[in-house]
C-alpha cells in the first residue's frame, strides 16, 4: 500500500502522489483528506498528480468525489500536474472531472486557490455565497 503524504501550507492541504496508486490507495487518500480537512478547516485542497503516468475511470471518478466532498466541507480542490497521456486517457474515457479545477503546475494551482479563498473571505462566511 502506498501512502500519500498530506501537508498543510497556510490555508491549503497538499497531497503529492509520488507513485502509481492502486484503487485502495486512492480510497485511503480520500479518507485521509476528508479527516485532515475536517480537523484543519482549510479552504483549499491541492492534489499533485505529476508522478501518475496512468489514470483509469475509477481514479477519475474518485477525484470528482474528493472535490465534491471537499466542497461540501467548505474547500475548493485543484488537481495539478496531469501528464499529457493522462489527459488524453481522461478524454477518451469521457471523464470531465466535474467540480475539479485543474492547473498545469503547483504554483498555478496554489495561485488559483489563493484567489478563490480571497474571493470567499469577502463573503459572509465559509462556503456561503
Amino acid at each position: 500500500m502506498v501512502h500519500v503524504p498530506i501537508i498543510r501550507v497556510a490555508d491549503t492541504l497538499i497531497a503529492t502522489v509520488q507513485d502509481e496508486l492502486l484503487d485502495s490507495d486512492m480510497l485511503a487518500l480520500q479518507e485521509d483528506l476528508a479527516a485532515t480537512l475536517e480537523r484543519s478547516g482549510v479552504g483549499g485542497v491541492l492534489i499533485d498528480l505529476s508522478a501518475a503516468a496512468t489514470v483509469d475511470s475509477f481514479l477519475g471518478r474518485l477525484l470528482s468525489d474528493i472535490a465534491t466532498g471537499a466542497r461540501l466541507m467548505g474547500a475548493n480542490t485543484v488537481v495539478v500536474g496531469i501528464q499529457p497521456a493522462v489527459a488524453i486517457s481522461l478524454v477518451e474515457l469521457g471523464l470531465d472531472l466535474k467540480g475539479v479545477h485543474t492547473a498545469l503546475n503547483p504554483e498555478r494551482g496554489l495561485a488559483w486557490l489563493l484567489k478563490m479563498n480571497d474571493n470567499r473571505s469577502g463573503s459572509n462566511g465559509r462556503g456561503q455565497h
